[in-house]
């Protein structure tokens, strides 16, 4: 990124400074389509997951099948759309239910005129819990008539993922969950399928995305991008401290609960309910112990409250206010792990000692 500031050029102009600007934004391409295993002109750089899936969900669709538990970059536009929105139903442990998805494409089946839009995310952003999308995918083709879109933020950098396997038309990625810069992502695409775009304007990005290019932003995706997929084997590494903090933390709070503990989750994630402590409390508490986590979605500016993904799993109200996500990353070690109990057990051997007394 520091590299690519010294680049004045713009990347849409043919003279020599232009063409130096293109070649970051194209090495980068090639290094985000090698992530998710497609050809680089799969590949539209957007500002961000929430700009790639708001471009999608915001075409015209016939119906929008959805989740609950989808981020609401996801579910603000489809309520949004004016279109019949067909919700799909999770089970208790977070996951979308496969019976649920195929008894929406049915529903939609009877609708005449656009195709219709089932979006399932590759994993949840609070649970970590992995969703069934390749299921999803194949039962949308068996039916014909449908567009599969994922929302894979959470996922890709953490576990193996593979755009063609997913057997989806659309994903959506962003570079700062791979330890890359804010404010740039992309949008992946399937061979020979295309969508109006959401920012008109300019012939940038095959005309799907207009406007000059964020070279810097790009390049950093581009290196975080290769660097995610060489660390991929480290998430085992992070996978264990996972589970040391969350058997511990059981044992010092025996009242507390993992939540999505018996689905397949992504590695870093864990999803803690301290019942009768408050999120919003839990969340200060730790930041004054010098520990970042977060309560619901980070995209809710600052917003503490019920989290509608725990909602839409059907988890009781107190629960679902006393859940906190914590998250691993790639230079998380035994010492974090062991801050992170030392400030739960301050925090849940007052609240213990509270509800005695």
């Amino acid at each position: 990124m520091l590299d690519a500031l010294d680049v004045v050029g713009n990347p849409s102009s043919v003279h020599a400074e232009g063409r130096k600007a293109r070649a970051i934004v194209e090495e980068a391409r090639e290094r985000v389509a090698d992530l998710v295993g497609v050809a680089p002109s799969q590949v539209v750089f957007t500002s961000g997951a929430t700009e790639s899936n708001c471009a999608v969900l915001r075409a015209r669709w016939g119906a929008i099948l959805v989740s609950g538990i989808e981020h609401d970059s996801v579910l603000a536009p489809a309520r949004a759309s004016g279109c019949d929105v067909i919700e799909v139903a999770t089970d208790a442990s977070g996951a979308v239910r496969v019976d649920a998805i195929a008894a929406a494409l049915d529903k939609a089946s009877e609708r005449n005129g656009a195709p219709a839009l089932l979006a399932v995310q590759v994993a949840n952003n609070e649970t970590g819990v992995i969703q069934p999308v390749a299921a999803a995918a194949a039962l949308a083709r068996e039916r014909g008539g449908f567009v599969v879109h994922t929302d894979a933020v959470q996922a890709v950098g953490r576990i193996p993922l593979m755009f063609d396997e997913l057997g989806v038309d659309t994903l959506s990625l962003s570079a700062h969950k791979l330890g890359g810069p804010k404010g740039v992502g992309a949008l992946i695409l399937k061979h020979d399928f295309d969508i109006a775009p959401l920012v008109m304007g300019g012939g940038q990005e095959r005309r799907r995305r207009a406007g000059t290019e964020n070279v810097i932003g790009i390049a950093g995706f581009g290196a975080a991008a290769s660097a995610a997929k060489r660390d991929l084997a480290d998430m085992a590494r992070l996978a264990e401290l996972r589970d040391r903090l969350e058997r511990e933390a059981l044992e010092l709070a025996p009242g507390a609960r993992v939540i999505g503990a018996e689905a397949p989750r992504l590695p870093n994630t864990t999803c803690l309910a301290l019942p009768g402590m408050a999120a919003e409390t839990l969340v200060i508490r730790f930041d004054l112990a010098g520990i970042a986590i977060s309560a619901g979605a980070a995209c809710s500016s600052g917003k503490v409250g019920a989290s509608t993904v725990l909602a839409a799993m059907g988890l009781p109200d107190d629960l679902a206010r006393s859940a906190i996500r914590v998250s691993l990353g790639w230079t998380t070690t035994e010492r974090d792990i062991d801050a992170f109990l030392a400030a739960w057990s301050a925090i849940a051997g007052g609240q213990q000692h509270r509800a005695v007394a």
